[in-house]
């Protein structure tokens, strides 16, 4: 079993104004097979924690630590995170013009693993993940997001994540901007990779539609950059019926409800 541990985490970044701290000392594990949601208004921290895991160099931190089986994940750089098992689906992927998906993937693939997959075998796992994914096998010979459709844009991210095979995924936001069906789609392949792997997944979603497909056993509360309340999935449930105004309201971190 993998373990990814985050400890008393400060992030900060620089302003016009000076650095602003925008974690206040999150604490989180999560184990492989575990799913974890992280919940939260605008603006709690909920994607700087996902990129300051992914090592974005615009966020700094100031103190805290993370490790990924006691190694510091802290003193890697961003393609050591990913050799690792670490993998971010942005909220907003980038594009990057003149590189095709295959050749994106599998140089993606040579540079985790080690050593380029044999072509006949990844061949066929690539037309088979997009073909679950409900892709065109012409998006292959595509630019990588370039004029993709946000709901195509999050596909090639789970196409990614079932290729790779990470140990842990942190998706943020990934389902914004999908329908009811690329929604389903683009669950079933976070579940399949789950399944595949028994990898560890932090879900951070502002709604609860997405839960519906993937279960968690965690819900976290994020509340200006600190976490105000965790449980189980009725949480979830109960921030769908009442939202967040009882944590925004009174600024202060709610009483644990438990992990």
């Amino acid at each position: 079993m993998a373990t990814l541990q985050i400890t008393d985490l400060h992030v900060s970044v620089d302003t016009e104004d000076g650095p602003k701290e925008i974690l206040k000392g999150v604490s989180l594990t999560i184990n492989s097979g575990e799913t974890h949601a992280i919940m939260g208004p605008n603006g709690s921290g909920k994607s700087t924690l996902a990129y300051s895991v992914a090592g974005h160099p615009k966020y700094t931190v100031t103190s805290g630590s993370i490790t990924l089986d006691g190694e510091d994940v802290l003193a890697m750089s961003v393609d050591e995170r990913a050799r690792a098992g670490l993998f971010l689906a942005m909220q907003y992927p980038v594009e990057v013009p003149g590189v095709t998906v295959s050749n994106f993937l599998r140089t993606a693939k040579t540079a985790i693993d080690g050593e380029a997959p044999k072509v006949r075998h990844w061949v066929k796992d690539v037309r088979s993940t997009m073909t679950d994914l409900r892709m065109d096998s012409s998006f292959a010979e595509r630019n990588v997001n370039e004029g993709f459709s946000g709901g195509e844009k999050k596909r090639h991210e789970i196409l990614q994540m079932e290729l790779l095979q990470p140990k842990f995924a942190v998706l943020d936001e990934t389902d914004s901007g999908l329908d009811v069906d690329a929604l389903r789609v683009v669950s079933e392949g976070v579940n399949r990779a789950k399944d595949k792997t028994d990898a560890g997944i932090v879900l951070i979603t502002h709604y609860t539609r997405i839960l519906r497909y993937i279960q968690p056993q965690h819900v976290h509360v994020f509340v200006d950059g600190h976490i105000a309340e965790e449980g189980g999935p009725e949480l979830a449930d109960r921030l769908e019926s009442e939202g967040y105004d009882r944590f925004t309201q009174t600024g202060e971190p709610a009483a644990t409800t438990g992990a």
